[in-house]
């Protein structure tokens, strides 16, 4: 463990304002060390984190959290913040079981201003936060902090149109690093790099600021004068800014990396009394030399060896599996259609963004339009795949159920990331698109457990079925198949001694922990049971309902919300055909799944296979 002379005397944001520049550089240098510390051992997002100290440290040293509220947008940016407010000694605990989070979280500090997790949030939130503040009689200042990849999702824009028309203490800092995870895509993007691209305004701006300092009575005098001409230069090279345009009084660019410009950048902010926007722009990994050259791949990374910058563990993932099976797809198929929100590389996508470029299509973190767009191209003949994490997908449900579904438009939903993905916590578990699209009319779902199911499911939901068709995977790879398995590409399986008066249920990853349970209730208890694992989730096929009745005992084990989810409809099935046996579920209740390690989730929510074997002997043998 490093000792770190000036971020150990931190205790509170107050501590920043008795340092001198040179402490405060040096704070800078001790963080990203920090930072590089605890990532590589926990995971987590370093690239953005690495990318804002200096910018986190001059909004604390120039503004008094929490009376003054600092949103940030999405909040994987946030460790920093976290360290300045008095968390440094839990920092190695974050993203860990009952440790900190990986996002703002308002139980965790009075600092935390909103919880976060999703993009494009901040301004909406902030607005309100100021409005609520306005009510109140309170004249503090209310700062958002947005990346310019989050200004590629539509409610940035619903919050900046509202926004404008404030006009007390009210900042929007625009964190532009160029990417998102991916790097950016659109107009949006074109618009921020050609404001990026006019050094020599900042570097004339500069000079003949640091040459006028030096004449104490006619420096001063001039410097007034150009600083009332200053928009007049802007105007001369920018024109009018958009943001002028949406009611905000635009500053930038500014380097994130200065302290000193970010001081005075934040200070005449405050002086306003008009909303403003604030463009800073930034290195996205900065200070760590793997992750300034590969920002992408360390924007949410695993453990990793701080030396080398290789990460601790590896291997196929259902995301490679996916991204392969589809670019070897579209070679026969010249209709397919590839769609991302900004997850090119996390879904699996690479490959494919290479091999066709011209049907790729990265629409930015808006998954909204993305599912849309994907309805454009299925109403004239192409065959859209859109790839997206299923706590994602949710911002879309209006889009599925509109405009696909009930135009019964022919789109493929890759979901990426389902059910319970461990470290980041609440806002990112994939546990709802199940209940969600179990209750869109003539969706089509699929939740296979292994390698060889999600291509046949792709399959079958790219030529076999109509409508919205979802195939949903975990993250990670393959989990625990039994050796005598066989026939596991059909809508379901059956697994196991048919004679037992016990069935059990499950779905995705639930069937591998299913499995281990079956084969400890045999070696320890000398149990049998039979196993219904269930591929095509929607519909159920009517004969693993006709085979389910004549089991006496049946329990359902499921990874995700207990409310809509598929067990309660198997429930349905089996009552319309008068089913009398016992019928149990296990599956998450009403509530939102906490960080911590995937077993021990699963462990937490009675799904792991102990806990499986434990319920199964309770209540069907032990009575």
């Amino acid at each position: 463990m490093k000792s770190y002379e000036i971020l150990n005397g931190i205790t509170s944001p107050q501590d920043l304002k008795n340092l001198d520049d040179k402490q405060l550089t040096r704070l800078c240098e001790e963080i990203r060390e920090k930072l590089i510390e605890t990532v590589s051992v926990n995971g987590g997002h370093l690239s953005p984190n690495l990318g804002v100290v200096e910018l986190t440290v001059m909004l604390h040293y120039v503004f008094d959290s929490p009376k003054d509220s600092i949103i940030w947008d999405v909040g994987h940016q946030s460790y920093t913040h976290k360290i300045l407010t008095g968390r440094l000694g839990q920092i190695d605990t974050i993203r860990t079981e009952n440790g900190l989070s990986g996002f703002p979280k308002r139980s965790e500090s009075k600092h935390d201003a909103f919880n976060v997790g999703h993009s494009s949030t901040s301004i909406s939130a902030a607005y309100g936060i100021a409005q609520a503040k306005s009510l109140l009689g309170d004249n503090s200042y209310t700062i958002a902090v947005i990346g310019d990849g989050s200004l590629t999702g539509g409610l940035a824009y619903e919050g900046l149109n509202n926004a404008g028309r404030f006009n007390r203490n009210f900042i929007v800092i625009l964190n532009d690093n160029k990417m998102s995870i991916s790097h950016n895509v659109g107009a949006i993007a074109r618009y921020l790099s050609n404001m990026r691209i006019q050094p020599w305004y900042l570097r004339v701006k500069k000079y003949i600021e640091g040459g006028l300092s030096h004449f104490s009575v006619v420096g001063g005098y001039l410097k007034k004068h150009l600083q009332k001409s200053k928009s007049k230069l802007k105007r001369l090279i920018y024109k009018d800014t958009f943001f002028d345009s949406m009611g905000f009084t635009y500053y930038g660019p500014v380097d994130g990396h200065d302290m000193d410009e970010l001081k005075k950048a934040l200070q005449a902010a405050k002086r306003m009394t008009s909303p403003v926007l604030l463009h800073v722009v930034t290195k996205k990994g900065k200070g760590y030399q793997y992750a300034e050259n590969d920002p992408k791949n360390f924007h949410g990374i695993g453990s990793f060896d701080v030396e080398t910058g290789e990460p601790l563990s590896s291997g196929v993932g259902f995301s490679d599996v996916f991204g392969d099976y589809l670019t070897d797809a579209a070679k026969e198929d010249r209709t397919i259609c590839a769609i991302t929100a900004a997850m090119k590389s996390g879904t699996g996508l690479n490959n494919f963004a290479q091999t066709y470029k011209n049907r790729f299509f990265d629409v930015g973190i808006a998954e909204e339009h993305a599912v849309t767009f994907a309805c454009g191209l299925a109403s004239k003949g192409m065959m859209p795949v859109f790839s997206v994490y299923s706590t994602f997908l949710q911002r879309s449900y209006d889009q599925i159920l509109h405009d696909a579904a009930a135009q019964q438009l022919h789109i493929v939903l890759a979901i990426d990331r389902a059910g319970v993905v461990g470290e980041d916590g609440e806002t990112h578990q994939g546990v709802f698109d199940v209940s969600l699209l179990n209750s869109v009319p003539g969706a089509t779902i699929y939740s296979p457990c292994y390698f060889e199911g999600l291509g046949l499911s792709l399959n079958r939901a790219m030529y076999y079925d109509m409508g919205v068709a979802a195939v949903r995977y975990p993250r990670g790879g393959e989990l625990y198949r039994p050796k005598d398995l066989v026939d596991v590409n059909e809508d379901y399986n059956i697994y196991g001694d048919e004679n037992s008066e016990v069935l059990l249920i499950a779905y995705g990853r639930e069937f591998s922990n299913v499995c281990l349970a079956k084969e400890a209730l045999k070696k320890n208890h000398n149990k049998d049971v039979c196993i219904l694992k269930l591929c095509r989730i929607k519909p159920i096929n009517p004969e693993a309902i006709e085979f389910a009745v004549k089991f006496k005992k049946i329990a359902f084990f499921e990874e995700g919300i207990l409310s809509g989810g598929i067990a309660e409809t198997f429930l349905s099935n089996l009552e319309s055909r008068d089913y009398k046996g016992e019928y149990i579920i296990r599956a998450i209740e009403d509530e939102f799944v906490p960080h911590g390690k995937v077993n021990s989730l699963l462990c937490r929510l009675g799904l792991d296979s102990q806990s499986v074997e434990k319920l199964v002997m309770d209540r069907f043998f032990n009575n």
